[in-house]
């Protein structure tokens, strides 16, 4: 008895997978086998996906019956991330029904780590952000019991961090300790060698030095300085100069 109900009920389930198998073979024909078929040797022109987004260029790609794939990604300046900068084959190229058109993905701008500058000169730290395509931005100081004068005490960005190429990184460097300034002696009006003898002695150097045309000094006296005379720089510190040279007053021709 229990054999037969299960001839029964296997008799029943044979015209249910059959009729499974009829409908899948219906859609396979309507949609894939049949579409194919009829564009079997046609062609079509690729579109131009340069500039759009992954998922909108394949999705273009489709409507015209082709495949889009991925095939790398690389970094780029010109195209945001996630955008297509490259197909292949290229738009308006006349390809089959069904072809794969490979595109190259952005990846964005390149990014670097930033590099650690505590501790390092004005100097070091300029060239270290050189070579990672980095650019020095502001420049304060400020007294440090821990940095000696002249090397990088902070940064405004931590080492590692990842930032794109181009990016301004700002510092502050170290003055030395705050008891070690000194007073900036008054050079204005002193010879040249007077004044390169007063700042070797009070332990500062000659800096920059600007010629200006001044009938009224002597040619190599010292016109101006920065800093001015009684501020308070720590040891080494460059002194600028604006130094006296030949020349005539000028001629007021309306007169």
């Amino acid at each position: 008895m229990a054999n037969r109900k299960r001839t029964f009920f296997a008799r029943l389930k044979v015209p249910a997978i059959v009729v499974a198998v009829a409908v899948l073979f219906f859609f396979l024909l309507d949609d894939v086998i049949m579409p194919q078929y009829v564009q079997q040797g046609k062609t079509t022109k690729v579109p131009d996906v340069i500039g759009k987004k992954l998922d909108e260029a394949v999705q273009d790609l489709a409507e015209r019956g082709l495949v889009g794939k991925k095939a790398e990604v690389r970094t780029d300046k010109q195209y945001p991330e996630g955008t297509v900068v490259q197909q292949n084959p290229s738009a308006d190229a006349e390809v089959k029904f069904g072809r794969g058109i490979y595109l190259t993905v952005s990846g964005g701008e390149p990014r670097v780590a930033v590099p650690g500058l505590r501790g390092r000169t004005l100097r070091d730290a300029n060239f270290a952000l050189e070579r990672f395509g980095l650019v020095l931005g502001t420049v304060q100081y400020d007294f440090s019991e821990e940095y000696p004068q002249g090397t990088v005490i902070d940064q405004d960005l931590p080492e590692s961090t990842m930032v794109t190429q181009g990016r301004v990184i700002s510092i502050i460097v170290s003055q030395g300790k705050k008891g070690d300034q000194i007073a900036v002696p008054d050079v204005t009006k002193k010879t040249f060698a007077d004044t390169e003898r007063i700042l070797i002695q009070a332990g500062l150097r000659i800096g920059n030095i600007t010629y200006k045309v001044s009938p009224d000094l002597l040619p190599n006296t010292v016109i101006d300085q920065y800093p001015k005379a009684g501020e308070m720089v720590p040891p080494g510190q460059a002194v600028d100069l604006v130094v006296a040279q030949k020349g005539e007053k000028s001629i007021d021709l309306q007169n």
